[in-house]
């Protein structure tokens, strides 16, 4: 028997010993669950304010009888449950919402407008999904407590704050996550799909989030009269071939079959008909997979930027000013072999034909984090699917799409979306801590 069979056959067996149990304990839980997840969306925070969401799965987690600590890393936090001996399984959820208006009309919907951090007044949505995250997630806590006859090792479940600002996992690991808490030997994570029907899980072998790097071009100039432009250097005609100039950055520089984004989100410049600025401010963000792929894109920016001014015979006191944020997103890679492993005992579980391969995305997610430290953790994360069958496969005949990720509109269906949501991390998780395995 091949290993591959045997991994299979394993899966089998460990899925049919504790299958049934598993869906009774999450009928049980359900409506609670649903409940929560209502009462999350009601009630979203943003990134690095999410203390009442955090203080909420704290108390779920110490009633299904984790070891809780509380404001790790921001917000965070992380629940132990040690259940002999055997592997470490970390399991995650975000926590934080997005300064979107809900424009759902749903019953539960957000009507929350509270202050950012920059004291902005701005309305707060779980437009991203985070609420079905964490209901999913204690969902799991709850079936893994009360399945504990069915595996061993233990099980380290984090709530983790400001994902939106693909922060909170970094912050969490610099405050000691896996020196202060069971290192983990696996870590896994759902997130929704506003394109899959719920009821399905969605699996990318490989790269599956991109790098991202976000880029802020000063473009410099010398101001004047519109009417006369010979005794100006226009910032925005030099603003104007550099955005054109970057474009082959992609299509000329870039290996085809070596994914590569660089978008110009934002152009600001002048205040009038007839004045010529001083300066243009662009905006970019950049996507890629490979590491030798986000350097050379940045780097050929900053050729580019410069070269295009001199072009124009800007001199050297009037450079362009290009700067690299700080804040960036590491690609997310799922390790083949460990993301076959997951979609198996998956589909044990859900069924055949209910976990289906997806494309990689060029969005981002701090999930990536875990698996890029020194320990080099495996980690996978899955897709959950969100929407009615029937308006995914209507909206596939009628060539159209369906309320993305962050839209106002975005709106899953709970309870079989939790239901599965639960079902599949429950699953990769009994595998990962099966006592025949260990």
């Amino acid at each position: 028997m091949t290993s591959g069979k045997i991994v299979l056959a394993f899966l089998a067996a460990v899925v049919g010993a504790s299958g049934a149990d598993l869906k009774n304990d999450v009928e049980k839980v359900l409506p609670s669950l649903v409940a929560l997840y209502k009462e999350l969306h009601a009630n979203p925070e943003l990134s690095l304010q999410e203390k009442e969401t955090a203080t909420r799965v704290a108390e779920q987690l110490k009633a299904a009888g984790f070891e809780v600590t509380s404001g790790f890393g921001g917000h965070g936090v992380v629940g132990v449950l040690k259940n002999g001996a055997g592997p470490t399984l970390l399991v995650r959820t975000d926590l934080d919402a997005l300064p979107v208006k809900e424009q759902t009309g749903l019953p539960y919907a957000s009507k929350c407008i509270v202050k950012d951090l920059s004291g902005l007044e701005v309305p707060v949505m779980h437009a991203c999904g985070h609420d079905v995250h964490m209901a999913s997630f204690i969902g799991t806590a709850k079936v893994m407590s009360s399945l504990k006859s069915e595996w061993a090792g233990t099980l380290v479940m984090i709530g983790q704050p400001a994902e939106e600002k693909v922060m909170g996992a970094r912050l969490m690991l610099r405050a000691g996550l896996f020196e202060k808490f069971p290192k983990p030997d696996r870590a896994i994570a759902l997130h929704c799909s506003a394109d899959m029907a719920h009821g399905t899980v969605g699996i990318v072998e490989g790269f599956a989030l991109a790098n991202v790097d976000s880029v802020d071009i000063t473009v410099r100039g010398l101001g004047g009269h519109g009417s006369m432009p010979h005794l100006a250097k226009d910032p925005v005609v030099l603003a104007a071939s550099i955005v054109m100039a970057l474009q082959t950055i992609v299509s000329r520089e870039t290996r085809p079959g070596d994914p590569a984004v660089v978008t110009v989100g934002s152009i600001h410049g002048g205040t009038k008909h007839n004045i010529i600025p001083d300066e243009v401010k662009l905006q970019l963000t950049l996507r890629s997979y490979e590491k030798a792929t986000r350097i050379r894109l940045i780097e050929s920016i900053k050729r580019i930027v410069r070269h295009q001014a001199e072009a124009y015979g800007m001199p050297d006191s009037k450079m362009p000013d290009v700067k690299v944020s700080e804040e960036t997103a590491n690609a997310l890679y799922n390790p083949p072999e460990f993301a076959k492993v997951v979609a198996s005992a998956i589909e044990q579980s859900l069924g055949k034909g209910n976990v289906i391969p997806r494309e990689p995305s060029m969005g981002a997610e701090d999930f990536s984090e875990f698996g890029i430290t020194k320990e080099k953790v495996p980690i996978c994360m899955f897709w959950l699917g969100t929407q009615p069958p029937e308006e995914v496969e209507k909206a596939k005949l009628e060539g159209r799409t369906l309320p993305s990720l962050h839209s106002p509109f975005f709106k899953p269906v709970p309870e079989p979306t939790i239901r599965a949501g639960v079902i599949a991390t429950a699953s990769a998780a009994l595998h990962v801590l099966a006592k025949s395995q260990n």
